[in-house]
């Protein structure tokens, strides 16, 4: 089974935790993209759901399925957010950002009783970092931001190559908030919490890739088939507002 088929039976058996008249979260990246269109084909079979999307890419595909959306604001608490991740460890915890919506994908996560990943076998690993950390920050200042990312970093044990996200015209990748994004190759992040905390004091830090506490639980294929992690169930408590 090809990586893109496995994605596809993930999405697949969260597609079949959807229950008409929920408020979903609608995640961004190559494996999300997947649930989204097999959400617009129950959909347009009848079942009444409404999405919130977490980028405007997810958006503008939503639209083209035929899944009526709506926005935080409008509908501020979510029943179900089922996103990809590129990291999964053993107790759920999430670096999230190769697509760069990170910010919006862990607000509309905050938002949601019930987030579910979705992701292929390639994405579990047992300690965080192999995958560069995504940090998004304001433009304003970034040659001082960076330097304090680099140092806030090393002083909850995590040194390395901090790179400014760049597109292919050699021009800084743009956050749909309007925002950069550092990418930290750390390696091990021995102690995700401890680097999320250092991270958020810095001023011009935005946000960062870390989804600790936010994922209730996975649903990950492999050739072998598909495996589930955590409780498919289970629903944290969401603030009112």
């Amino acid at each position: 089974m090809s990586t893109e088929d496995a994605k596809r039976q993930a999405a697949a058996q969260a597609v079949a935790l959807v229950e008409d008249g929920m408020r979903l979260g609608l995640g961004t990246g190559s494996t999300a993209k997947h649930f989204v269109a097999l959400l617009g084909e129950r959909v347009r079979g009848g079942l009444k759901v409404i999405g919130v999307p977490t980028s405007e890419r997810t958006r503008v595909q939503a639209e083209a399925e035929g899944i009526p959306l709506s926005d935080l604001d409008a509908t501020p608490e979510l029943d179900l957010t089922v996103d990809g991740a590129d990291e999964i460890d053993e107790d759920l915890r999430l670096i999230k950002g190769g697509g760069g919506a990170l910010l919006r994908e862990k607000i509309v996560a905050a938002a949601s009783a019930r987030m579910i990943v979705i992701a292929d076998d390639s994405k579990r690993v047992a300690v965080l970092g192999r995958f560069p950390l995504p940090i998004e920050v304001v433009p304003f200042g970034l040659v001082s931001t960076t330097a304090a990312v680099r140092d806030a970093a090393a002083g909850a044990g995590c040194r390395g190559d901090l790179r400014l996200r760049k597109q292919a015209d050699g021009s800084p990748f743009i956050t749909d908030g309007g925002h950069y994004i550092l990418d930290g190759s750390f390696g091990a992040i021995s102690e995700p919490e401890r680097l999320s905390q250092a991270l958020l004091v810095v001023p011009g830090v935005v946000d960062h890739g870390l989804f600790l506490g936010l994922a209730t639980g996975a649903i990950v294929a492999s050739p072998n088939g598909i495996s589930t992690y955590g409780d498919l169930t289970k629903t944290r408590m969401v603030p009112r507002s």
